[in-house]
């Protein structure tokens, strides 16, 4: 196959007008062809194009490649199929043995389920602990929380099968380094499991929280038929580990003890509880960066118009996003994050008396409104006590504030970004209606907001405003605390994928600090199957 890329047409092109593009780009007829990426390029207003990567087959590569060897836009395309390390036979031969244990994955979010997935399919039939419930039932929970603020400590928007992304954009694209084509392997996972199609070609593709719902369910389903399986309200209260460290299996809050000498820890961002019980075990743990700041809303109409001009609402742009840093005059980071077209901002507390923000949209993304984060970087150096575990307490401190101001009913407090640049209370909501449930309270965010937050967002919101017409628009609402961008620690690991110091355990995806979103989670827990298969391998010689 010979890849071309950076093929631009116009937005309404048709097929028979990309087919043509091709031929006269490679001066010779197409046997076939694979959308590889589909992009826009929206530098000039009212003259987007739509940019492509392709595959294309063709009577003879090697002559066609010579004849445009100076091009560097045509090359040979590259093998972009997934290798396991351990094939599906050897690995039931090695299930098969008297002294096998099975791997033990913690979590049944992105990370921890495209990790058992791994393992199943190469025989390797591990156990998926989850503390959470079913994502059919976890659901329920979530949407009675929302609509009633019934909320449920295990069973929410943080914890249950599927994870934080479930209830997300299911934004599925990532800037990591990625050589060995594991994005790919995550794309055509999820396209068997029900994803749209379109997901293994869109520059930013997103699957909707509905659709990952079904999705999730039918990953599970895989991993079942490969030998796998999973235990929901399984909540691992501690490490079982030997005098040297060895990991030895895994404990649960009811005391049960569950044999392993493999565990994935894909326990995700919010689940506090373990990061202490780790560290209170010696696992050694390090302080990270993180960010923290608020939702904002605009009206979904005037990002579009913003984005795309006149091409505003054409169906293959769909709704418009945006990404926007500033860097402050004091070396501090404003940006965007997590930036939901078309959504709406949920309620995800995972702790009882802390109000939590987060962004979410349908696959449609047909909501009235724009969301995203806006937040700004946190440095444990500076910014909080240096103890490993205190960026907990900062984020912890900053969720219960939110709680009392917004009224202690789980309403989140709300400002609008005129009141905010002025300091003052806001009183009443503009033309902006917040989409939040249960619902919010209008306040002054800078009454619990640190200072250096407060600062660093009145000096990037006119620098935004420069960037994306109407960002700093006098009604755009914002609404408190954002605080789960980013896990507040790392676990160390070394190149084996295990802990610098406790054997056995692989620390991996959001939680460990490896992540941040739903494809590089998944991606991490990729590696780290990749990592016990490789150990049991060497282990059952």
């Amino acid at each position: 196959m010979i890849r071309i890329t950076e093929l631009k047409l116009p937005l309404d092109h048709s097929d028979t007008e990309l087919e043509d593009a091709l031929k006269q780009r490679l001066s010779t007829d197409i046997i076939e062809y694979h959308i590889i990426r589909r992009g826009y390029d929206a530098r000039k207003r009212g003259h987007i194009q739509l940019v492509y990567t392709v595959d294309c087959k063709v009577v003879d590569d090697i002559h066609c490649l010579q004849q445009h060897s100076h091009d560097r836009h045509i090359q040979k395309a590259p093998e972009i199929g997934y290798r396991f390390v351990v094939d599906q036979g050897l690995g039931e031969k090695l299930a098969s043995q008297s002294t096998y244990q099975r791997p033990v994955v913690i979590g049944a979010g992105p990370c921890g389920f495209m990790a058992g997935l791994l393992l199943a399919q190469m025989g390797l039939r591990p156990l998926i602990l989850e503390r959470g419930k079913a994502v059919r039932e976890r659901t329920v929970d979530t949407f009675a929380f929302w609509r009633k603020s019934q909320f449920n400590a295990e069973s929410n928007v943080q914890y249950g099968e599927g994870g934080a992304g479930t209830f997300s954009d299911g934004k599925l694209y990532t800037q990591i380094s990625d050589p060995h084509h594991y994005s790919r392997k995550v794309l055509t996972e999820f396209v068997k499991a029900g994803a749209p199609e379109e997901i293994l070609y869109l520059s930013k593709p997103h699957i909707g929280t509905f659709r990952l719902v079904s999705m999730v369910e039918h990953i599970r389903a895989e991993i079942e038929s490969y030998g796998g399986s999973y235990r929901f309200n399984a909540h691992v209260d501690s490490i079982v580990m030997d005098k040297n460290r060895q990991v030895m299996g895994v404990r649960l809050s009811d005391g049960e003890e569950i044999a392993s000498r493999h565990v994935i820890l894909a326990t995700g961002h919010s689940a506090r509880d373990m990061m202490v019980s780790l560290y209170n075990d010696g696992v050694e743990i390090h302080a990270k960066p993180f960010s923290v700041g608020v939702r904002i809303e605009h009206p979904q109409s005037m990002i579009d118009q913003a984005q795309f001009g006149v091409q505003a609402g054409h169906k293959k742009l769909g709704a418009a996003d945006y990404k926007l840093v500033h860097h402050t005059g004091y070396d501090r980071g404003v940006y965007s994050f997590c930036m939901c077209p078309g959504g709406t901002v949920i309620a995800a507390a995972s702790e009882a008396g802390g109000v939590v923000t987060n962004g979410m949209s349908q696959y449609s993304r047909a909501e009235r409104n724009a969301n995203a984060a806006l937040v700004v970087s946190v440095d444990p150096q500076k910014d909080y006590p240096t103890h490993p575990l205190a960026g907990i307490d900062f984020q912890r401190d900053l969720e219960q504030k939110a709680f009392v101001l917004g009224g202690s009913d789980y309403k989140a407090p709300a400002q609008r970004v005129e009141d905010f640049l002025a300091g003052r209370s806001t009183k009443a909501i503009g033309d902006v209606v917040p989409s939040y449930k249960p619902g919010v309270t209008p306040s002054n965010l800078q009454d619990i907001l640190p200072t250096f937050v407060v600062d660093a967002i009145k000096e990037a919101l006119p620098a935004f405003n420069r960037k994306l017409a109407g960002f700093s628009f006098a009604d755009a609402v914002m609404t408190g605390v954002e605080t789960r961008t980013s896990s507040p620690i790392r676990i160390p690991r070394g190149e084996n994928g295990q802990s610098v110091n406790t054997s056995g355990l692989y620390p991996a995806g959001e939680g460990a600090g490896y992540a941040g979103g739903i494809m590089s989670a998944a991606i991490d827990g990729i590696k780290m199957a990749e990592a016990v298969a490789k150990d049991i391998l060497q282990s059952m010689r």
